[in-house]
């Protein structure tokens, strides 16, 4: 039996829209824009499984009824004819209003994707062109709401790290400021012959030197913390032996302060670490505790074992930080007492150094300050 004239009709059609769709001749005229390419595809898709839908019912419900209509005696050429007028006319209106459902719901649902993808790539141009306040909004399908929020993370961390790079700039610049300044004054002033050309005034010039020197050796400890990415040179140490060597040296500066230093350590404590970078910790968290412990004042040390980690404790007597200032003591440059560290030298960024350093290390810092005690503390992995 024949296919009934209606299948016949639009057989054609179908095969050849199918075909069209996938020959490679059409393909550079798709479109580029995803939420195009989305509603084109939920349409082909549609299209397709209704037109197999169509096909299918139209062949084997027209077999179907001529079958039953010719063994109860009626003309297949009626039967046919009852087919395609009742049920093919059905099936065809059916077909439209699928298509046409299929093609809205696919629309709705291109623009419910693409929407969010267009607004994240306005904000990451924004961002480019030096706006790192720009956020979008967290919307659309969960993995799409997923990059909406990875992308505001990465905004936010970007818009501190400008804010971090402005105040190093502005910070580095008021401490090179200081000492350029007073330099620049003794020496027009012996260059005029206001003041002596004696032992106080080199005396003078020395310490400003010496403070220039100083900020810049941090701060080319703190940028090779910032760009050395590379694997660090970990050997055994024993952390005792190392706090005790960072204490000699900084022993005789307290001593001549009238500062005690007490050590609390046990003989030996085995781990992985680069010993240049623990010195430099060590020499740091020293000359801080000197720096602001009073005359007549204690440093105490302490090695004990936390969760697994070796953690070492520097606390110092003295007027304390507050709770406010905490958070932010390990910023570069910042300071608790601005006056008080210009004139003790302090360049701000010791503890900044510190904290680079005991990150790359793996480990972490703190600091706590309460009843005139001031603690700061590292915590490294043991072996």
């Amino acid at each position: 039996m024949t296919a009934p004239a209606f299948v016949r009709r639009l057989a054609p059609s179908f095969r050849r829209r199918l075909d069209h769709g996938r020959a490679a001749s059409l393909r550079p005229h798709l479109p580029r824009r995803i939420g195009a390419r989305i509603a084109i595809a939920a349409i082909l898709v549609a299209v397709s499984a209704v037109a197999i839908l169509a096909t299918g019912t139209l062949v084997l419900g027209a077999q179907s009824m001529v079958n039953l209509m010719t063994a109860d005696g009626h003309p297949a050429s009626e039967a046919q004819a009852m087919f395609d007028s009742s049920v093919g006319r059905i099936t065809l209106f059916a077909v439209l209003i699928a298509v046409a459902a299929g093609t809205i719901l696919s629309a709705v649902l291109a623009a419910r994707i693409a929407r969010p993808l267009r607004e994240v790539g306005a904000a990451a141009r924004r961002i480019a062109g030096g706006d790192y306040a720009a956020r979008v909004p967290r919307e659309g399908p969960e993995e799409v709401a997923d990059l909406a929020d990875s992308f505001n993370q990465m905004a936010a961390s970007l818009e501190e790290q400008e804010r971090l790079r402005r105040e190093l700039i502005g910070n580095a610049a008021h401490e090179l400021r200081t000492p350029l300044t007073n330099l620049q004054g003794y020496l027009e002033a012996l260059r005029d012959e206001v003041i002596p050309a004696d032992r106080a005034t080199f005396e003078s010039l020395w310490e400003e030197a010496q403070r220039l020197v100083r900020l810049s050796r941090s701060l080319d400890v703190l940028a090779e913390g910032d760009t050395n990415s590379g694997p660090r040179h970990l050997v055994e140490v024993n952390l005792p032996a190392a706090i005790r060597s960072a204490a000699e040296l900084a022993g005789p500066a307290m001593a001549q302060s009238g500062i005690e230093l007490d050590l609390a350590l046990p003989e030996s404590a085995a781990l992985r670490t680069d010993p240049d970078a623990l010195a430099q910790i060590l020499a740091n968290l020293f000359q801080n505790a000197a720096r602001y412990t009073p005359a007549g004042g204690i440093v105490r040390v302490r090695l004990i074992r936390r969760d697994g980690r070796l953690e070492v404790s520097i606390e110092n007597t003295g007027p304390g930080i507050p709770a406010a200032d905490l958070p932010h003591v390990f910023e570069r440059f910042y300071r608790v007492e601005k006056s008080r560290d210009t004139a003790r030298g302090g360049a701000g960024i010791g503890l900044a150094i510190v904290r680079e350093l005991v990150e790359a290390l793996g480990g972490t810092v703190g600091a706590e300050s309460r009843d005139g005690l001031t603690c700061f503390w590292f915590r490294l992995d043991a072996r």
